[in-house]
């Protein structure tokens, strides 16, 4: 097997056999922030494969070790798409969405964790090279975590993939393929569709958000049979708690300065932690401004 760099979370090995190439995921096993249900995420994505879906054939799942048949296709840069593949995307999701499929696994969300000031107490004494930026925004932060407890989530709840990023899609042909979906589960709509269409709108900043992108995936998702869920802050919270949670996970794997043998590389784990201190304070900070974009222009 061939390792494939560039995975934050797990490993990626490419196997090429005489019945063809496999995509092989080595799972973190060692610090895991969640628990992974394999068996129900694998009958998943065998649903959404037989309902046409476009994504890898899912072939087996263990606890630590997923096979996808491999799919040839160009990464998605982490730029605005075309309005045509945003729309796509969109209908996709309601496509998703609308299958039937069993998921007795509700997750009971904790607390999110407020150990800030302590994190940036250990990142100075052990020399981190973003302690400084990480001690001028934990005030930042702290309000961060609070808000994340605090918004309301409008529902419904949906089944759905819960990680639709560039960095989690090809394009075959200039039209979309949905990869990794281990991250799968139950998700409130708008956290979902906020996600998924700002993730797809913008660049790796904020400077370059493209509103119309971002309304591409809400018009493919209506076109596709869904309906939108209410404006508010609330389509915006999964995506500040997700980075949150995984820009502090970054940081406890630099704390802990050891080179694991699962998960993301060391060197990964900084460049996470520094996007995360930066990016994540000015998109708490421009959250007047996204919600605009779940206004339609001739509203």
């Amino acid at each position: 097997m061939l390792r494939v760099h560039g995975g934050f979370a797990n490993r990626l090995y490419r196997l090429d056999t005489d019945q063809g190439s496999f995509a092989v995921k080595e799972l973190n096993l060692l610090d895991r922030r969640w628990t992974y249900r394999a068996e129900d995420v694998f009958r998943f994505e065998r649903a959404a494969f037989a309902a046409g879906i476009p994504m890898p054939e899912p072939i087996s799942a263990s606890h630590h070790t997923l096979v996808h048949r491999w799919v040839e296709g160009e990464k998605v840069p982490e730029a605005p798409v075309s309005a045509a593949y945003a729309f796509e995307i969109g209908e996709i999701l309601a496509r998703v969405h609308a299958l039937d499929v069993a998921w007795t696994h509700v997750s009971i969300e904790d607390q999110t964790p407020r150990d800030w000031p302590e994190l940036a107490e250990r990142a100075a004494a052990t020399g981190q090279p973003w302690a400084g930026e990480l001690a001028s925004q934990v005030g930042t932060f702290l309000a961060i975590a609070h808000f994340v407890d605090t918004c309301e989530r409008p529902g419904p709840v949906v089944l759905t993939h819960r990680d639709i990023h560039p960095w989690n899609l090809l394009a075959r042909e200039g039209r979309p393929v949905v990869l990794d979906w281990e991250l799968s589960g139950v998700l409130d709509l708008s956290g979902e569709l906020g996600s998924t269409a700002l993730s797809l709108a913008k660049g790796p900043g904020f400077d370059d958000i493209k509103p119309a992108i971002f309304r591409s995936v809400l018009d493919g998702y209506v076109a596709g049979g869904g309906a939108l869920p209410p404006p508010g802050p609330s389509w915006f919270v999964f995506m500040i708690g997700g980075w949150l949670g995984f820009t502090r996970w970054n940081i406890l794997r630099c704390l802990a300065g050891i080179e694991a043998s699962t998960g993301p590389d060391l060197a990964l784990s900084h460049v996470s932690v520094r996007n995360g201190v930066r990016g994540l304070p000015e998109l708490f900070g421009r959250l007047p401004e996204l919600e605009a974009c779940l206004v339609p222009p001739h509203a």
